[in-house]
């Protein structure tokens, strides 16, 4: 029986959108034909048993390394080969193309008839530097078929490739769990809970790092509250920008009217969308494009959960907008912009019916994880 090995370093109980895009995956696969190979959440007592507890609960095979990270040396490549053979595997997904894509040749040398790597936001960074471009280029041809997000990734990383690996690129974007993202997800609890029953609220749900704009977000508020005094902006998720943006809302005097939950269990983040009119995250480009957004699965959860959203302008994020249908792309880093979208959406009830009830209709036509996970099958 044929049998696909998975090796990632992106795979719960890590957080993340590549995990979970990995994990939604693998789950719609055939757990009997299928093994992950993957590095450990993080070190101590508590991470090893939140990984044990986690990975006992998978109806398929999970091998952890003892490292946090898988990297294409010696050693992991031995032990890569080892499970394809040991499983009799003769399929590889590599969940992130760059850097573990290395190793295709050497699994291809051990039998793999099949390799498909995933790739994401970084690898558009890589292409733009000339060492990392190089071995870019080298993945590109020791793998059947890399995987792209969007346009956006597409063009910048198959300029690193050669013509032939170029064309053989193929988009699988992450998706959307329609039947857990859904406009009756129990926003109205969150909202009783944090006390914002009567209140217009703005949501952002994502990590706290500078690139997701939640400061551009704080920034707007002045401008929204002049014309909506009695909004509030609710900030989902944990990082470590955490403190910044605090002290953010805290200088620009409007501390009252931001809420920040920290992080949240994923079960609960469906009513956190749930508990927004608006969803917004103007996410921008940093370090001259080495820091970009792959694509934003968050404006498509949105969506599936009856918002409209506001996009920044980030690499790939547009792609996940219907501009003007599910909502606006806006310049990132744009506060003007942001908050004058944002007022629009609040002020007009139908208009935001409208765009919610496109955005879920798009979700269910083009984002739904049976169809992607068909597509990944078919590749593999």
């Amino acid at each position: 029986m044929d049998k696909t090995l998975i090796v990632t370093n992106d795979f719960p109980p890590r957080p993340g959108g590549i995990q979970a895009f990995l994990h939604n995956m693998a789950l719609r696969m055939d757990p009997g034909r299928l093994v992950v190979y993957a590095s450990t959440w993080k070190r101590g007592a508590e991470g090893a048993e939140a990984t044990a507890a986690f990975d006992a609960e998978q109806p398929f095979t999970v091998v952890r390394d003892r490292t946090t990270m898988l990297l294409p040396t010696p050693r992991v490549t031995r032990q890569a080969v080892r499970l394809l053979n040991e499983h009799g595997c003769s399929s590889v997904w590599f969940g992130a193309a760059a850097p573990l894509g290395l190793m295709a040749p050497a699994l291809r040398g051990a039998g793999a008839r099949r390799i498909v790597a995933t790739t994401h936001g970084h690898e558009a960074g890589w292409a733009q530097l000339p060492a990392s471009r190089q071995l870019l280029r080298r993945i590109g041809e020791g793998t059947d078929t890399l995987t792209y997000l969007g346009e956006y990734t597409r063009s910048r990383i198959a300029a690193a490739l050669t013509p032939e690996a170029a064309g053989r690129m193929v988009q699988l974007p992450p998706g959307v769990d329609e039947k857990t993202f859904h406009p009756a997800s129990g926003g109205d609890r969150v909202r009783a809970r944090l006390g914002l029953t009567d209140r217009p609220v703005v949501v952002c749900v994502s990590r706290l790092v500078p690139r997701k704009g939640q400061d551009t977000l704080i920034l707007a508020m002045p401008a929204i509250l002049a014309r909506v005094p009695d909004a509030v902006l609710l900030v989902v998720g944990g990082g470590p920008y955490a403190g910044q943006l605090k002290k953010l809302a805290a200088e620009t005097g409007v501390a009252d009217s931001v809420r920040f939950t920290g992080p949240v269990p994923w079960e609960e983040l469906p009513a956190h969308y749930g508990a927004g009119d608006v969803f917004a995250m103007p996410c921008r480009t940093r370090r001259g494009g080495l820091d970009v957004e792959g694509l934003g699965i968050v404006y498509l959860e949105a969506s599936a959960t009856g918002l409209p959203v506001v996009a920044g302008d980030s690499g790939g994020a547009p792609d996940a907008v219907l501009d003007g249908e599910t909502g606006w792309v806006v310049r990132g880093g744009s506060a003007e912009e942001s908050a004058d979208r944002i007022v629009t959406l609040l002020g007009d009830p139908e208009l935001r019916r409208r765009m919610g009830e496109r955005g879920r209709a798009w979700v269910e036509e083009k984002w739904r994880w049976d169809l992607l996970a068909g597509e990944l099958k078919t590749l593999l």
